[in-house]
Parts: C-alpha cells; sequence; structure tokens
C-alpha cells in the first residue's frame, strides 16, 4: 500500500501548484545546506581556468564541444567527457552527493558560457547554456537562482527538482558560472 501512495505523493509534486509549495524546501536546502560550500576554492579555480578556456569559443565551437559530448554519452571513448567527469571539482560534487545522504542527486558546475565545467554525473548534454538553469541564473547576475518544477529525471530515474544559482567570486564579487544542484523530493520532504 506504501508504494501506490508515494506514487500519488511525487504525481501530486509534479504538479505546478505543488512544485511552488516545494519551493520554499528548496529555498531552505539551498541556504542552509549547499551555500557553505558552494565557493569552495575548488570550484572556484576549475570556473576560472575553464573561463579563461572558453572565453574564446564561438558559439560554433560551443555547438560542437556540445554535440561531441551528445555522441561520447553511453560509447567506449569519451575525450570530451572524460576531463569534467575527472577532475577535482568533479570528485568534490561527487564527493557532495555522497555526503548528502540522498538528498542530492547530481551537480552540475557551469562557466561562464554555459558549458560544463565539472559535473557529478554524466549529462545529457555539455551546454546548459539553452537552458533555464543557466539563462536564469548567470545571466542575472549575482543574485540569480531557479529553481525547476519536480519530475522524473531521465539522468537519474529519480522525483527531483534542480536548485540553479550564480556562482560568484567572495572575494571580489565577480560572476564567474552556476551551479545546479538535483534534489530528491522524497529525501526533502
Amino acid at each position: 500500500m506504501k508504494a501506490p501512495l508515494f506514487a500519488l505523493a511525487l504525481a501530486a509534486l509534479a504538479a505546478p501548484a505543488a512544485a511552488e509549495s516545494f519551493k520554499p524546501v528548496m529555498e531552505e536546502f539551498l541556504k542552509s545546506d549547499v551555500k557553505g560550500w558552494a565557493a569552495d576554492p575548488v570550484l572556484l579555480n576549475a570556473l576560472r581556468t575553464q573561463n579563461a578556456m572558453s572565453q574564446t569559443y564561438s558559439q560554433d565551437d560551443i555547438d560542437a564541444l556540445d554535440q561531441a559530448w551528445r555522441a561520447e554519452v553511453g560509447a567506449g571513448s569519451s575525450p570530451t567527457i572524460d576531463p569534467v567527469m575527472t577532475n577535482a571539482a568533479a570528485n568534490f560534487l561527487r564527493q557532495r552527493v555522497e555526503a548528502s545522504g540522498g538528498q542530492i542527486t547530481e551537480i552540475i558546475l557551469m562557466d561562464a558560457t554555459g558549458l560544463n565545467a565539472a559535473v557529478s554525473h554524466v549529462t545529457s548534454d555539455m551546454w546548459q547554456g539553452d537552458e533555464a538553469k543557466y539563462q536564469e541564473t548567470y545571466a542575472m547576475g549575482p543574485s540569480g537562482v531557479h529553481f525547476s518544477e519536480i519530475e522524473k529525471d531521465e539522468s537519474t530515474g529519480r522525483y527531483q527538482g534542480q536548485i540553479s544559482f550564480t556562482v560568484t567570486d567572495p572575494a571580489t564579487g565577480d560572476v564567474l558560472g552556476a551551479m545546479t544542484i538535483g534534489v530528491d523530493a522524497e529525501s526533502l520532504l
């Protein structure tokens, strides 16, 4: 009996009105759990390093990287994905996912162009710049925040919401990129 009730509760969470009622829970999680580690030097350095490279990329360069990433998902060879999955920042993100006790399902760190700089898990694409998680954060400046609706995520197979926010350098206030935290709906309730 518990499984059907849980499925019904998750279906209710997916409704827009329920997503709005879940927003305060996500806001509190961002404030109390994420903000404390989101400005870790390993993440800031990863963004600075990638921004130094990607600032010269044209949209054609970004599209080519995104297409290469998509072609490599699930393939044996992944020269585009591997550097984003194996850097120090990606290791830090995986540690945060593990330390969350199931509350965090995935983390994406995006550079100033919206490209993945580090990820905890392989994403379906490399360029997030055409999505709300980037457009409603980085482009909005230091206070940019976006809360998604609760839905079943194809990458994780779990009902989740996404908390996205602008990443700034605490010393200078410069906007460096954005981060998206996938949160498990059940574990935050």
